[in-house]
């Protein structure tokens, strides 16, 4: 009776997530590949060459869901191709560039239940940008300063259950704006305030 016991309990332990996963989909970790589409803008600083370029990178949370109701956490590390440049910003014969370098994001995401396989999500959070900004003035002085700037993203997309990695794998769509203040162009002494537009896709699987 007993052997029959501990039997039943180690069955129900290892059907419980699989339940689990079936009744709630989008519950548990995960971790997913991103690529899509990055755009900047500067403010009132003429830079408006090679505006927009290619965003990759990973992301990884943890989601609650309650019925319909789906909550999470998720933390981001992407990078991106994007540059900018721009010419006779201040004066005659000057030039100014800016390129992309690494972002972190940390936010949460809140969502509901489209379907059994389908969630619809508005997400926000804070994000940290480096950057790369380079100032010629034409006349021999040049100032090259790494950027790293705070500020904030919000953001929607839809998840899709996708067996692509079996049962537990999905596919995303999804845009986000992100708005850093404070761009120092240094000897340029340009202050202004950066804008980013991405939309991108992912492909995770969750555990």
């Amino acid at each position: 009776m007993r052997i029959v016991f501990s039997a039943v309990l180690l069955a129900t332990a290892a059907v419980a997530p699989a339940l689990a996963q079936e009744n709630a989909p989008f519950t548990g970790a995960h971790v997913e590949a991103l690529a899509g589409y990055d755009a900047i803008g500067v403010g009132d600083a003429d830079l408006d060459d090679s505006a927009d370029g290619v965003l990759y990178g990973v992301n990884a949370g943890y989601d609650f869901q309650l019925g319909g109701v789906i909550a999470g956490i998720e933390g981001e590390v992407t990078d991106s191709t994007t540059k900018r440049r721009g010419n006779e910003l201040i004066a005659v014969g000057d030039s100014a560039r800016l390129d992309t370098d690494r972002d972190l994001y940390v936010g949460a995401r809140l969502g509901f239940a489209a379907g059994p396989s389908t969630m619809i999500y508005a997400k926000g959070g804070y994000t940290n940008a480096k950057l790369k900004a380079e100032y010629n003035d034409g006349q021999g002085l040049l100032a090259t300063e790494g950027v790293t700037l705070d500020g904030y993203r919000i953001g929607a997309g839809v998840e899709q259950k996708f067996n692509i990695f079996g049962p537990s794998g999905f596919v995303k769509a999804e845009y986000r704006y992100s708005n850093y203040k404070n761009l120092d162009f240094g000897a340029a002494d340009i202050d202004t305030n950066l804008d980013r537009h991405q939309v991108l896709v992912g492909l995770g699987v969750r555990f």
